[in-house]
């Protein structure tokens, strides 16, 4: 999914799936959709629920317009090294560890 456009119900590229935001249960909790970009400079990323996400043809659509997108706030990681915010790993109960 990340890497793939995303189109309006009018066939228009509105975006592209920048990344993936887990919850602790490790379900997709939000896609960031990086609108509005030309090779990768000038966009902002937003955040959408994954039900908005639609497949149509083979295609990731929403029932948005780009214009709507481009009006919803940007979205930032807290931590672009990692792409993860500040919590402890649920993968070792809570706890720091080596991940071994």
């Amino acid at each position: 999914m990340i890497g793939s456009s995303v189109y309006d119900l009018h066939n228009r590229k509105i975006g592209k799936v920048q990344d993936l935001i887990l919850d602790r249960d490790g379900k997709i909790d939000l896609a960031v959709v990086d609108v509005g970009s030309f090779l990768g400079m000038g966009g902002k990323n937003v955040a959408v629920k994954p039900n908005d996400i639609k497949t149509d043809h083979n295609r990731l659509t929403l029932d948005v317009t780009k214009e709507q997108l481009q009006q919803m706030a940007n979205y930032n990681l807290r931590d672009r090294n990692t792409g993860s915010g500040t919590s402890a790993s649920p993968v070792h109960g809570g706890k720091l560890g080596s991940g071994r």
